[in-house]
Formats: structure tokens, sequence, C-alpha cells
């Protein structure tokens, strides 16, 4: 059992930054990959980024230039580096290590 925990959403103005953080607890493995996912109102889920252990990172294209995805192996955090931020970025983030889901954490830009 893994057990996952955001934290770091929030109201913020177009152009702003969050920084999303998201804990590991249980049975973590150096094979594990951590990931964020996106889910806006009405869409289906999006991947955004994923990290492996050992530091390789992904990024979607669509966010590349403005968000960047970390991680801290001896604390199993990884973090979600959101700059620039749009309207269209409005989405509950959800943290994951397939197949466990944290419970997410909202992230609203808005004027």
């Amino acid at each position: 059992q893994v057990q996952l925990e955001e934290s770091g959403g929030g109201l913020v103005q177009p152009g702003g930054s969050l920084r999303l953080s998201c804990v590991a607890s249980g049975s973590i493995f150096s094979t594990n990959v951590m990931a964020w996912y996106r889910q806006a109102p009405g869409k289906e889920r999006e991947w955004v980024a994923s990290i492996e252990r050992a530091g390789s990172t992904n990024v979607a294209a669509s966010v590349k230039d403005r968000f960047t995805i970390s991680g801290d192996n001896t604390k199993n955090q990884v973090y979600l580096q959101m700059n620039s931020l749009k309207p269209e970025d409005t989405a509950v983030y959800y943290c994951h290590i397939s197949p466990y889901w944290g419970q997410g954490t909202q992230v609203t830009v808005s004027s």
C-alpha cells in the first residue's frame, strides 16, 4: 500500500506561481515513478509530469515551458513548480504512483 498526500494548491492570479508538494508513504520502491496529473471541470484527467527515482523527468508539452517537476528521495516527496499560471491551468492536481492516487489539491487561476 502507498499513501499519497498533496498540498500547495490554492487561488492564484494569472501569471502567478504555485508549488505543489506530494509526500508518499508506505511501500515505496526504487523503481517507482511519481507523477502529477490534473483534471479540469468537465474534462478527463490528464498527465502533467513524471519523475523517476533516478531523477529523469518528463513534462507534458503543453506546460513544459512553465512547469517543473522535482523530487527528494530522502523524503519521498515530489514537487511541481508551476509558473506563469493561466486560467486554463485551473484543475484538481493529483499525485500518482501506480496504481495509487492522492486525494488531489485544487488549483484555481483567476483574477
